[in-house]
């Protein structure tokens, strides 16, 4: 462990902890924001707690109150305190900003930390760090734990695929972040260059910023021969650094002297019991810039019951199954692409690329999946595919208990992501008037 003295904390001294920072985070939102300032006096509360469980009677945060408040409206710091900025992508809208001060870089930096030394990397590591750098916090959030953790870090950021091939194989990388799907396309670039992904000297592998299945995973560590981790993070909350998996990979461990996790029903907005799924909300009790008080950061995931072998005595969450936002429903039945991941990954003559196609037909919304057929299997061998096709069709309708069109396309014909792979296009609009 990186901080042990934090991370296998007694369960009583560490709920010890979080109240005591709770109580500071209120006042200080309720001082220095306004729209947390209004909220509870709308709602006739006091910025007090004399219990952790009086968290749930507290209003909550959504993305669209970081939008009403751009830029600078949900600061609880001064701007003259303020040292850096970083924003949400704004594919949905007016984008999300959020603010550190020189605490907050230090903290990130040795929560990032943690969970590259969860992954099991050391000073002695060569990181490469393909996420992207800018306003998305994913590359500098790695790239300052990784330099806190002490690894020789290469901060070659997202893109230009070839060269992260070459860069991985001169500099004999062992670490690599970045997104799970762009490291398969790392694999495959690899293999193109006459590179076998498993001769090189990676071992293992920091993956996040999507949701990405158990059968991913399997398929991540068989191609290139590493232990991949799964970690958690997002901008409003702080970046990559929220959660990690450990060594054990039965859940990922939330950093709890920093944030609060709750669990709650989508419909009711209430906390559920530890074991349920629901939406996952955060609740940061160290931050300065943008601290935030219950944000529903719409993912699903549930709280893992029991103790890991680890030794680390934060909760666990367990990995993201989808958002609530990217939910399809089918003909009365709820279906997140990852779930369509998870199958896909387990038939063989498939490749682990696909996307989801949202179509109208008349009145009617039609869902497709096109998946790739994996690159050793004739394309132009009509029984053999259509007996494939006919394969992942009863596999999805098995696992989902919804029948979905599927279509085989050929290898390399489904545009490749260098960061966020982009797993449902909604062309409804388009076809409305077919």
């Amino acid at each position: 462990m990186f901080q042990p003295e934090w991370e296998s904390m007694p369960r009583e001294r560490l709920e010890e902890v979080q109240l005591e920072r709770l109580r500071a985070t209120l006042r200080r939102v309720y001082d220095n924001v306004p729209l947390y300032r209004e909220r509870f006096d709308e709602a006739g509360l006091a910025p007090e707690v004399s219990t952790l469980a009086e968290l749930a009677d507290l209003p909550f945060t959504v993305k669209d109150d970081l939008r009403a408040c751009y830029p600078y409206g949900l600061f609880a710091a001064p701007r003259s305190e303020i040292v850096r900025v970083h924003a949400s992508s704004g594919t949905t809208g007016q984008i999300t900003v959020v603010g550190y001060t020189a605490n907050d870089i230090s903290m990130w930096a040795d929560l990032m930390a943690r969970t590259l030394a969860a992954a099991g990397a050391t000073r002695d590591d060569v990181v490469q760090v393909a996420y992207g750098y800018g306003l998305f916090t994913g590359g500098l959030g790695v790239h300052y734990g990784s330099e806190r953790l002490g690894a020789l870090t290469i901060p070659i950021s997202g893109g230009n695929t070839r060269r992260q091939v070459q860069v991985l194989v001169d500099f004999g990388v062992t670490v690599l972040a970045c997104t799970p799907s762009y490291s398969l396309l790392l694999a495959e670039t690899a293999e193109e260059m006459g590179v076998d992904p498993r001769s090189l000297p990676l071992r293992a592998g920091v993956f996040g910023a999507e949701p990405w299945s158990e059968n991913m995973r399997r398929q991540i560590e068989s191609t290139l021969g590493i232990r991949a981790t799964d970690i958690y993070g997002l901008s409003e909350v702080l970046g990559p650094g929220v959660a990690t998996e450990c060594a054990e990979q039965h859940g990922l461990h939330v950093n709890e002297d920093h944030f609060i996790i709750e669990i709650v029903d989508p419909a009711t907005l209430r906390p559920v019991p530890d074991g349920e799924t629901g939406e996952v909300v955060f609740t940061t009790i160290t931050k300065e810039g943008i601290p935030v008080l219950r944000y529903r950061t719409r993912d699903i995931s549930r709280i893992i019951p029991g103790e890991c072998a680890c030794g680390r005595t934060s909760r666990r969450m367990e990995r993201i199954t989808g958002r609530t936002d990217d939910m399809i429903i089918v003909r009365g039945v709820n279906v997140f692409p990852s779930q369509i991941e998870q199958v896909l990954a387990g038939v063989p003559g498939v490749a682990p690329h696909y996307q989801v196609i949202l179509g109208k037909r008349g009145s009617m919304d039609t869902v497709e999946v096109h998946v790739e057929v994996a690159p050793d299997l004739a394309f132009d061998e009509v029984r053999e595919l259509e007996e494939l096709q006919r394969t992942v069709r009863g596999e999805i309708a098995s696992a989902l208990a919804v029948s979905i069109g599927v279509k085989l396309v050929e290898p390399r014909s489904i545009e490749r992501s260098e960061g966020k792979a982009k797993r449902v296009v909604d062309l409804r609009d388009a076809t409305g008037g077919e």
